[in-house]
């Protein structure tokens, strides 16, 4: 499970209009284009109605924002980088730490790995020297949206097409709600 920002259809659709052109990379799904705010690898199933009320209660403590998408980067670095990706444009900093310590209070700890917030573009199955590729993408900027809720997302490995995972929303968390 993880618990994400998941950019409305008219962003996804710009997005892909942008890199339906440019061929030679293994992009990922539209329908699986997200920001993770935490990711949560062991939810016992008898925890996730306490965690969603927990969640709930969080969300409803940050105000809804705006977001865009600008600038891009690559994990682990652009020399030998696995996962393109696109930054969102304002911090998402306090919304994932307030995530990720509700989470890890009800019960579901999230992984241990730094936030850096992100959407996914591509995943590579070598390290490749993606200089060439990020200042393409960093070209990329999308009109802002308004962030009214987040989701908590279960992901059904290998059962989406060609072996992916599916993604199942859980929950969808208001922002603002207090």
């Amino acid at each position: 499970m993880f618990v994400a920002v998941v950019p409305p259809p008219e962003i996804k659709e710009e997005l892909a209009e942008f890199l339906g052109p440019r061929h030679g990379m293994p992009w990922i799904d539209p329908e699986q284009w997200h920001l993770t705010l935490a990711f949560l690898p062991s939810v016992q199933p008898h925890r996730v109605d306490d965690l969603v009320e927990a969640l709930e209660r969080t969300a409803a403590k940050h105000d809804p924002f705006q977001l865009s998408l600008a600038g891009a980067g690559a994990f682990p670095d652009a020399l030998s980088a696995k996962v393109l990706w696109l930054a969102p444009a304002a911090d998402l900093g306090a919304l994932a730490a307030g995530v990720r310590g509700t989470c890890n209070n009800a019960g579901a700890t999230p992984d241990g790995q730094r936030f850096v917030g992100h959407l996914t573009l591509a995943r590579l199955h070598r390290s490749t020297d993606a200089r060439k590729w990020l200042q393409v993408l960093d070209t990329f900027r999308s009109a802002p949206w308004w962030v009214d809720d987040v989701e908590l997302i279960e992901s059904h490995l290998r059962e989406g097409p060609a072996g992916r995972p599916r993604y199942e929303t859980v929950a969808a968390l208001s922002l603002g709600t207090t």
